[in-house]
């Protein structure tokens, strides 16, 4: 049973969809072991909490750079024995001596089909904005491994919705969010803890069951 470690900075609807799938058993080998906050007052503690997965919070601000917050992070997954760490709405991009340590072990979910929008000034709301600025018909979500290029490690799943006439921002970041993350991240996930994901020449490949 391999160990997930999920980091968060915000409210967690993609933790929910992690823990969800866990209890409904979409996800195989693997249980959510830990939750580590970048700020207090993260309102995925407390969904952490009522499903009883301990929580760490481990503020950003406490520390003067990236690099000595990255080392921080890195000792709190070498000490919960991460064998998966997962991005959830996790704000901080990190030091690169944590994507070394962890290299294709550490999965992120971005809101639209990668290569478009995404990398540095990507993240949240502004996502679709620049989707709907650019007029396309159709936007989603990617689940890949991070590396310490911003969204620019392997991707794993893509799932596609289409983006409507009289989409705002927020109705396309809700749709996005409910049938394109909440359901490739568990599955990403999962595929990981059955150790069917294989990375060769920075593509992955899925191997059968």
């Amino acid at each position: 049973m391999k160990n997930i470690v999920v980091l968060v900075s915000g409210g967690g609807t993609n933790l929910q969809a992690l823990i969800d799938a866990q209890e409904s058993g979409i996800i195989k080998g693997g249980k959510i072991t830990c939750v580590i906050a970048s700020k207090e007052g993260a309102y995925a503690l407390e969904r952490a909490k009522k499903h009883n997965i301990k929580g760490i919070v481990c503020p950003r601000k406490e520390y003067p750079d990236s690099v000595s917050y990255s080392k921080e992070i890195l000792r709190l997954l070498q000490e919960e024995k991460a064998d998966l760490i997962v991005y959830a709405g996790f704000m901080i991009i990190l030091d690169e001596i944590v994507s070394r340590a962890y290299p294709n072990r550490i999965m992120n979910v971005h809101p639209a089909l990668i290569p478009s929008f995404c990398g540095k000034g990507f993240y949240g709301l502004r996502v679709h904005e620049a989707a709907l600025e650019k007029g396309v018909k159709v936007t989603g979500a990617t689940v890949h491994f991070a590396n310490e290029v911003c969204d620019g490690g392997p991707i794993i799943l893509q799932k596609a919705v289409d983006v409507l006439e009289d989409d705002t921002p927020e109705t396309l970041q809700r749709r996005v969010m409910e049938q394109c993350e909440w359901k490739i991240l568990p599955e990403a996930v999962s595929l990981f803890c059955q150790d069917r994901l294989e990375v060769v020449d920075g593509k992955v490949h899925i191997r059968s069951k």
